[in-house]
């Protein structure tokens, strides 16, 4: 008995080597190998005989075989090639053709008939059983993909595992029955336990989704709150442009006051004096300009009841209520947040605000800018003009001949 299985382990190993496709990752060699052990582990607990005993282990190995040419009617299709190989392994008639009944005994759909059958079903389905069903069964999804059967999402495989396990699948030897079935019971029990933790999370983001679309205000909030990042940042950017040219323009000043004005008490660097008062003076007007975009516009911190009655006033901005009592300001801005339509008017207004500060800063900025870059542009054509005529001075005074006395 030990030669034809061995033969046939080996068969089996070579068959699916060299023929089976690989999108089979479930039924393959390793679950021949699986179902063989079970088979063994049942056999070791019944009460057969050694010629059954080798008709369930061969079987086992060799009814998955025709999944070489294809999943439908693979049962019969192995038992075709193990008709062919126990035939060539010379085996007698009687025994292949309870091999043959084995192998067809494994459809899943069919009831076993005899308590080999019942044997040869259960080793195939043990796997519910064990506690490498989770990856068994995962393979076997992933196979079913790959060969464009059906794609399952999570939650649908295990609804249809649940389904197997609950209608479809049951136990029939009585080792199987008594052994594998509180096993197989605990993980249906996982199987529902997952089941019910997705659906309370499925609830919990379906709840959001509905808050969400509900509850338009979010997408207002958001709204409000990008725009007025987006307004303080673009003031911050504003204000370290300006103090950048207020830094360039007061360090030319230093320069020149250190450098060029001393020099120019000196008669033979007259010629520098309009060019560097032109350099100094529009460093000036760019140094005031400057200070302009970055000069801090307070109000004079107090509102009337007028004026919050008719909503004229930014609650929102602390110099129109830094001067204000406590319980003013708190009276005054309650009024405001009791109504949500007066609340959208108060961000409005605290935005609209922001825009003709930042229309501001950006309009002296500008000119800021063009005012510098036209003081640099003047004042070097200025200290090129001024050194060009005093070449042309050099050269006419160097021409001009010497009058002797």
């Amino acid at each position: 008995m030990n030669d034809i299985l061995a033969n046939s382990d080996n068969f089996v190993l070579e068959l699916f080597k060299n023929d089976l496709d690989e999108k089979f990752v479930y039924h393959n060699y390793i679950h021949t190998k699986r179902v063989v052990k079970s088979t063994k582990e049942i056999i070791e607990h019944s009460q057969i005989s050694p010629k059954e005993e080798k008709a369930l282990l061969v079987a086992a190995w060799l009814h998955d075989t025709g999944y070489v040419d294809g999943p439908e009617n693979h049962e019969e299709r192995s038992a075709e090639i193990a008709q062919k190989f126990l035939t060539e392994q010379g085996e007698p008639e009687e025994f292949i053709k309870l091999v043959e009944t084995l192998i067809i005994a494994t459809k899943f759909k069919d009831q076993p008939k005899t308590p080999l059958e019942e044997i040869i079903r259960d080793a195939d389905s043990s796997h519910f059983a064990k506690d490498y069903y989770k990856e068994t069964s995962g393979l076997l999804r992933k196979e079913l993909e790959l060969r464009g059967t059906k794609k399952y999402t999570r939650a649908s495989w295990r609804a249809e595992n649940i389904e197997v396990f609950t209608e479809k699948h049951q136990y029939y030897s009585a080792y199987a029955i008594k052994n594998w079935s509180k096993a197989k019971n605990e993980n249906l029990l996982k199987l529902m336990k997952d089941k019910k933790k997705d659906k309370k999370t499925f609830k919990k983001e379906q709840l959001k989704v509905n808050l969400k679309n509900k509850s338009p205000e979010r997408a207002i909030q958001t709204l409000f709150r990008t725009t007025l990042r987006n307004h303080l940042k673009l003031s911050d950017i504003a204000d370290t442009k300006a103090n950048i040219l207020l830094s360039v323009n007061a360090i030319i000043i230093s320069l020149a006051l250190a450098n060029l004005i001393p020099k120019l008490e000196n008669v033979t660097n007259r010629h520098l004096l309009y060019p560097t008062l032109i350099l100094v003076l529009f460093s000036v007007a760019s140094i005031i300009l400057s200070i302009m975009a970055t000069k801090p516009n307070v109000t004079n911190g107090e509102f009337t009841d007028e004026q919050v009655s008719k909503r004229e006033v930014n609650l929102l901005f602390f110099g129109n209520f830094h001067k204000m009592p406590f319980d003013k300001y708190k009276t005054s801005l309650m009024s405001t947040i009791e109504d949500k339509e007066e609340i959208y008017e108060a961000l409005l207004r605290d935005l609209w605000f922001l825009g003709l500060v930042l229309n501001r800063k950006y309009m002296l900025l500008r000119w800021t800018y063009t005012i510098f870059m036209i003081g640099i542009v003047v004042s070097v054509s200025s200290f090129v003009v001024a050194f060009y005529n005093l070449d042309i001075q050099e050269i006419a005074r160097a021409a001009a001949p010497e009058v002797t006395p």
